[in-house]
C-alpha cells in the first residue's frame, strides 16, 4: 500500500492547497513582473481575481496556462502534435519519454496540445535546480509538476530516485494521469538523442515484479521532438568552447536562465511531436534473464529506435550533414533558397557568441552537428527497422 504523504515534498499541490498559493503568488513582485510580460493588456489584480476562481489544477490550465503556452507558440512557424499511433482514452494513463530539446516547452507543447484534443494535461518531472525562484516552484506545482530532487549523496539519490519512481508509478496506475519525463538529464547538447540507462533503472525502483513487468505498468510512449531552429544552437556551442578550453568550466545561474529566455523567446521554426506508440509489446518480447546490465541497455535502445524512427526531418538537417562532410549527399532535398537561409542563419547565430578567443571553425562545426545528428540517427534507425 502506498503512503501518498511520501510524496508531499515532490507532487503537485492537492486542490485545496491552491488558495493559499494564489494568495502568496498575488504579493510575490516578480510573479507580476513575468505575468505582466505575457499578459500585458489586463491588470494584475484582474488576473489575481480571475485566478483566484480557479477551484482546480485542471480549471487553473485552462484559465491561465494554455494561453501562457501559446504566447511563447507565436515565436514559432506552427507547432503540431501526432497521436495517430496511439490511441486516445482517458481511462489509459501514459509515461510519454520525449528527447530533451527545451527546458520548459517539450512538456508545456506537449500538454497543450494534448488539451486541444480534449486529454487533460501530463504531469511533469521537472528538476529542481531549475525552481530559481520560490514563484517558479509554486508556478510549476499549480501545472503539475513533480520535483526531481538532486541529491549530493550517492545513498540520498537513491532514496529521492525511489521515491520519484513510486510517485510516477502511482499517478499511472492510481491517478490515471499521464506523465511526461525527458529521456535523460539535461537536454543534448549536440542533439543526439540517447536515453540514459539511469533514467531506465529509476522507472524500475517503484512497482511490482520483474524488470520488465515494472516498466509494462507505466505504459511508456517515445515520443520524437523535432524543432526546425534551436535558439539556444549558440548557447550550447559557447558551452562546448568553455569545456574545451576551461576544465573548471561549470554553468552559472544566470546562464541557466538565459537559455531559458531563449528557449521561450528565441525563433524555433517548425515544431513537431510525433507519439510514437507504446512499447509493452516490445517490452514483453525482450530477453528478461539477460544480465540486468544488458537489459537496461536494449530497453534504452528500444526507446532510442522509437525516437529517431519518428523525427521529422527539415532542410537545415539535410543541409548541416551535407556541410558538415563536405559532400551533396541529399542536395535533393532542399533548394539553393533553403541552402542560404540555412547558411545565413548559422552565421547569425555565430556572431552572437561572445567568447574572448572565439574559435568560430570549432563553434560552427558544433552548430551543424546539432542540426545533422537527427538525420544521423534517423538513417541508423531505418536500417534497423
Amino acid at each position: 500500500m502506498v503512503n501518498i504523504s511520501e510524496f508531499d515534498d515532490i507532487r503537485p499541490y492537492n486542490d485545496d492547497e491552491l488558495p493559499q498559493v494564489y494568495e502568496e503568488l498575488a504579493v510575490d513582485p516578480t510573479f507580476q513582473k513575468v505575468v505582466g510580460a505575457i499578459f500585458p493588456d489586463t491588470p494584475f489584480e484582474a488576473l489575481v481575481e480571475k485566478m483566484r476562481t480557479c477551484k482546480t489544477k485542471d480549471e487553473f490550465q485552462t484559465a491561465f496556462s494554455y494561453d501562457a503556452v501559446w504566447y511563447f507558440g507565436k515565436f514559432s512557424d506552427g507547432v503540431t502534435l501526432d497521436h495517430s499511433l496511439l490511441p486516445l482514452n482517458k481511462e489509459t494513463a501514459y509515461t510519454y519519454i520525449t528527447n530533451h530539446r527545451d527546458i520548459i516547452l517539450d512538456a508545456g507543447f506537449l500538454s497543450v496540445l494534448l488539451m486541444d484534443l480534449g486529454m487533460p494535461c501530463v504531469e511533469i518531472a521537472i528538476g529542481d535546480n531549475l525552481l530559481i525562484y520560490p514563484w517558479i516552484k509554486k508556478f510549476v506545482r499549480i501545472n503539475k509538476a513533480f520535483i526531481v530532487q538532486r541529491a549530493p549523496t550517492v545513498h540520498q539519490m537513491l532514496e529521492s530516485s525511489a521515491c520519484r519512481s513510486q510517485y510516477i508509478h502511482y499517478t499511472i496506475g492510481t491517478k490515471k494521469q499521464s506523465v511526461w519525463i525527458a529521456q535523460r538529464e539535461g537536454r543534448a547538447k549536440d542533439s543526439d538523442d540517447r536515453t540514459q540507462e539511469s533514467v531506465i533503472k529509476m522507472l524500475t525502483l517503484g512497482g511490482t515484479g520483474e524488470i520488465i513487468d515494472r516498466l509494462i505498468e507505466l505504459n511508456i510512449a517515445p515520443v520524437a521532438i523535432s524543432y526546425e531552429y534551436d535558439p539556444c544552437d549558440y548557447l550550447k556551442a559557447r558551452e562546448y568552447q568553455q569545456k574545451r578550453d576551461s576544465e573548471n568550466y561549470k554553468k552559472t545561474t544566470e546562464e541557466d536562465l538565459l537559455s531559458m529566455q531563449s528557449g521561450l523567446f528565441g525563433y524555433k521554426g517548425k515544431v513537431h511531436f510525433q507519439v510514437t506508440g507504446c512499447i509493452n509489446e516490445e517490452l514483453m518480447q525482450l530477453d528478461s534473464s539477460l544480465p540486468k546490465g544488458e537489459l537496461f541497455t536494449c530497453i534504452s535502445a528500444l526507446i532510442d529506435r522509437h525516437i529517431h524512427r519518428n523525427y521529422r526531418l527539415y532542410p537545415g538537417n539535410y543541409i548541416a550533414y551535407d556541410m558538415l562532410n563536405k559532400v551533396k549527399r541529399f542536395a535533393g532535398q532542399y533548394t539553393q533558397e533553403d541552402y542560404q537561409k540555412f547558411e545565413s542563419y548559422i552565421e547569425k547565430q555565430l556572431d552572437k557568441i561572445d567568447l574572448p578567443n572565439k574559435d568560430i571553425p570549432f563553434l560552427r562545426e558544433k552548430m551543424l552537428a546539432m542540426y545533422a545528428n537527427p538525420l544521423v540517427n534517423y538513417l541508423s534507425a531505418q536500417q534497423h527497422a
